[in-house]
């Protein structure tokens, strides 16, 4: 047996007392956990990270049993980081090629093209619209990641310029697209200090990018388009030199060729969390904005293309993609699709339980409650937006409101702890609370536990300012 097939046959399921095994066992609690059971078990569960463990970093005796650990724990595919400071970003880091096998960690960067055949205006005009995007979705602002500085002049001084000005209107961390050295060489001058990413070492230049990217400390996409054998024949050759932050690039094909971008992402990302190809086991990159390199008279349907070929990457498995188009159109279903998919599925995304003051109620006001599933908890919000009104959030574990009555997170007992907690009869001189219409079922107990009447709502939220008008009798209600 070789010694890659022994490695392979070596990799099994890590538990937490493989783990526990190789740390301190002090249970000093400098990592915030109990014990150092507690911790191994989060560090199984990627809900630590391995640097929270000081003693294993500062104490020299457990250095090789840090190593052993990392060594456990790694990911198969390497994060990158790009970037420096608050607004670095890392890219890879991923264990597994299905988000339901455990979940996904570090979301798809989004990157928009600039080009240095701009005038000053136009970079600086896009470059604050890259910036300043943002859309807020369920309690999370959705933003763009990167700036790709594109040499279509293929003039170093040209492109120092563009890096220079685009440095000078944002702060997002930069990607450096050009094939020659010379040219990346002067943007990496004009960005010196800022770690941006290196676009792209082929078989033709990738001693010179190479030889960059150590001088720099810049991490360097490897692009071999279509040719897998050759992508990691390079990154291997790369790794030998000494650089370890590497992109791979396997071309993306519009059109007909929207097969091979399924089968080289897919066949890439399986040999390192499948097979644990460690010269394969990089994140990924797509470029959706070869859609605007075609003849095409249509630029609506040139927009259409992009998005659709970005939200094929998203899901199929590029860790960082590069768009042309702002239009929010293009935009904003990618950032909710990005975020969807990258939410741990063993947890239900919820928000705090608390008492959420709308407007300015005052004595007379409505007291509504929901559950904490963010989703609810955010839409309700909305829609009562114009309301002067107390809402009480309960927790629900993260449930709506239809999961949490089945399930039992949500009792006429849980109800009643809420009202005491918030301390709402201080609030309000009347006794009368509004449940969702999905918790139907409970308003006779709750009536029970509390001594508060109760007025079934809506099963949607969105007819709650018209049930309001027609049955609140405490005080005046009406949308503003």
């Amino acid at each position: 047996m070789s010694e890659r097939e022994t490695k392979k046959s070596s990799i099994k399921e890590i538990s937490p007392l493989d783990v526990y095994k190789l740390l301190p066992r002090t249970n000093c609690k400098v990592c915030g956990e109990e014990n150092c059971m507690a911790f191994a078990t989060k560090l199984v569960n990627q809900e630590i990270l391995l640097e929270s463990c000081t003693p294993l970093l500062e104490e020299g005796k457990y250095k090789k049993n840090y190593q052993k650990i990392w060594d456990m724990v790694k990911p198969p595919v390497r994060s990158v980081t790009i970037g420096t400071g608050e607004n670095a970003v890392t890219i890879g880091g991923e264990f597994v090629m299905y988000r339901h096998e455990f979940t996904y960690y570090n979301p798809t960067a989004i990157a928009i093209d600039i080009s240095d055949e701009m005038t000053k205006e136009e970079i600086g005009n896009r470059s604050k619209l890259i910036q300043n995007f943002e859309y807020h979705y369920i309690g999370q602002n959705l933003r763009l990641d990167l700036i790709a500085v594109r040499s279509t002049s293929s003039v170093p001084e040209k492109f120092s310029i563009a890096v220079k000005e685009v440095i000078k209107n944002t702060n997002l961390p930069l990607i450096l697209c050009s094939h020659n050295p010379e040219v990346v060489k002067a943007g990496l001058k004009a960005s010196e200090g800022k770690r941006p990413l290196i676009y792209a070492a082929t078989k033709d230049n990738w001693l010179e990018m190479t030889e960059l990217a150590s001088t720099y400390n810049s991490p360097l996409v490897v692009s071999a388009p279509n040719d897998l054998d050759l992508l990691r024949s390079l990154s291997n050759t790369i790794l030998e030199y000494g650089i370890e932050d590497i992109v791979l690039d396997s071309g993306t094909f519009p059109n007909e060729g929207l097969g091979k971008n399924i089968n080289n992402l897919t066949m890439l990302r399986r040999a390192s969390c499948k097979k644990y190809d460690e010269l394969l086991g990089f994140p990924l990159m797509g470029n959706p904005m070869v859609v605007w390199f075609e003849n095409t008279k249509s630029i609506e349907d040139v927009k259409w293309k992009e998005a659709y070929l970005a939200s094929m990457l998203i899901t199929r498995y590029s860790d960082i993609i590069v768009l042309h188009s702002l239009d929010g159109w293009v935009l904003l279903p990618l950032v909710i699709l990005r975020e969807n998919l990258y939410t741990d599925p063993r947890k239900p995304v919820a928000v705090d339980a608390e008492l959420k003051v709308i407007g300015k109620p005052n004595e007379n006001s409505p007291v509504l409650f929901t559950t904490n599933f963010a989703l609810t908890y955010y839409t309700v919000a909305s829609d009562i937006e114009k309301i002067d009104c107390y809402l009480i959030v309960i927790d629900t574990e993260g449930l709506s409101v239809e999961s949490a009555v089945a399930g039992r997170k949500l009792t006429a007992d849980k109800v009643g702890e809420a009202i005491k907690e918030f301390e709402i009869e201080k609030k309000v001189k009347h006794k009368k609370l509004i449940i969702p219409g999905r918790a139907a079922r409970l308003s006779g107990e709750i009536e029970e536990v509390t001594g508060w009447d109760v007025l079934v709502g809506p099963l949607d939220s969105s007819g709650i300012i018209k049930f309001l008008n027609e049955k609140w009798k405490v005080g005046e209600i009406a949308s503003k």
